[in-house]
């Protein structure tokens, strides 16, 4: 397999290279070579310095091997992007956390909770509300309510909408909210609902905002909405796990339905992206909103995105209904667009191809792992790729 670990940068960054290579070589032996996953890329840096990157496995169903710079769809990996976006709104004084959504939204007014006919909401939806899943919102996928069922019979969890942006508030607003805002947490779209608020707010489709005002800046070229018949070659196939067992294609990279054009950008999931680019958003976001002389946003609002925002200061594990999300429950918190652990500060979200990243702005590590295999929850992988680095810290900051 050949060292997959700079063994003298882990040393100098204190890290200890041998266990780092041991952790590698027991996720390929226990997921890769059992056929459980497809592939892997997997990257570590430390101070911005990258320590390790693996790239194993088969991009595509005809064997065609992984390559450093392929293309993952990253799914709820968006999230964390669409909410630095509307946090640079935030900063530029053109919307408060605390602004009710129907003041950008107002055909949310209407919404009533449990059934259509039911009460009105104890207090309105905020925007916050939208940034830590206190909506009341929901996805289909949680297959837990009569309006989960009415979200999948509309297929409002989709990546690739026939709506446009109005008609995907429209088919919200028709529906009832799970709960009132602020009384529980759960997993849901509304992180979609945030970027409709971004487009309307800038008077930019999100792909073009994202580009214009984090992509561009950032040195992201490779991370868009749409696929680019050009890096085609480039993208990889995603996998399912089957009922019987074993995993079968379920988009084909050369023929991905990330390759048209939609209607609407999902700023819940609609990403494609790479592992280069990925890690140059979360250097950004581990240097507090600044990478390469490109400032996105000040010190102050990155810290306070990575600050639990749970109503009470509660955890998952209290607050949460939701059947599936890209987290653990107890003992972990909720800021402005991703979770993180309460006892570590470690902030992280993954995405429901398998994809994952994770920051710990004490120890300045930066963890990415992708790969293309759904639903995310199967394994864990990402448990285990955590304890492997913290266990892999020999000098602690």
């Amino acid at each position: 397999m050949g060292q997959v670990t700079d063994r003298a940068a882990a040393q100098a960054a204190g890290m200890d290279a041998d266990r780092l290579d041991a952790l590698v070589e027991e996720l390929d032996a226990a997921y890769l070579a059992s056929g459980k996953l497809p592939h892997m890329h997997m990257l570590l840096s430390r101070d911005e310095h990258i320590l390790l990157s693996v790239v194993r496995g088969r991009a595509r169903e005809d064997g065609a091997p992984l390559r450093e710079d392929a293309l993952y769809r990253i799914a709820s990996m968006t999230k964390p992007v669409t909410s630095v976006a509307f946090m640079m709104l935030v900063e530029e004084g053109k919307v408060a956390l605390d602004d009710p959504v129907t003041d950008i939204i107002p055909e949310l007014a209407s919404l009533r909770v449990g059934t259509t006919d039911g009460p009105a909401l104890a207090r309105p939806m905020r925007m916050i509300d939208l940034m830590r899943h206190t909506s009341g919102f929901t996805y289909g996928l949680q297959r837990q309510t009569p309006i989960d069922a009415a979200y999948r019979a509309l297929g409002l969890d989709e990546f690739q909408q026939r709506r446009t942006s109005d008609q995907f508030i429209a088919s919200l607003a028709a529906l009832p909210l799970e709960f009132s805002p602020g009384e529980q947490w759960n997993y849901s779209v509304s992180t979609d609902v945030l970027g409709v608020a971004v487009e309307r707010l800038s008077g930019l489709d999100l792909e073009a905002f994202f580009q214009q005002r984090i992509f561009g800046p950032l040195g992201m070229k490779d991370t868009t909405f749409m696929l680019p018949d050009a890096k085609a070659d480039r993208m990889t196939d995603a996998w399912r796990l089957q009922e019987g067992g074993g995993i079968v294609v379920a988009d084909h990279g050369a023929r991905s339905g990330w390759r048209r054009t939609g209607c609407f950008h999902s700023g819940g999931g609609g990403l494609v992206s790479s592992v280069a680019d990925y890690h140059r958003f979360a250097r950004m976001l581990l240097r507090e909103g600044e990478l390469d002389g490109a400032r996105l946003l000040m010190p102050e609002t990155v810290r306070q995105m990575r600050t639990n925002q749970l109503p009470g200061g509660g955890d998952l594990a209290r607050l949460s209904r939701a059947m599936f999300s890209e987290a653990d429950y107890q003992g972990v918190g909720f800021g402005l667009g991703f979770a993180m652990g309460l006892g570590s500060g470690e902030y992280y979200w993954g995405g429901v191809f398998s994809t994952y990243f994770w920051i710990d702005p004490v120890q300045r590590l930066i963890g990415i792992f992708m790969t293309q295999h759904l639903p995310s929850s199967t394994y864990p992988v990402r448990a285990r790729l955590r304890q492997g680095v913290a266990d892999a810290i020999v000098k602690r900051r």
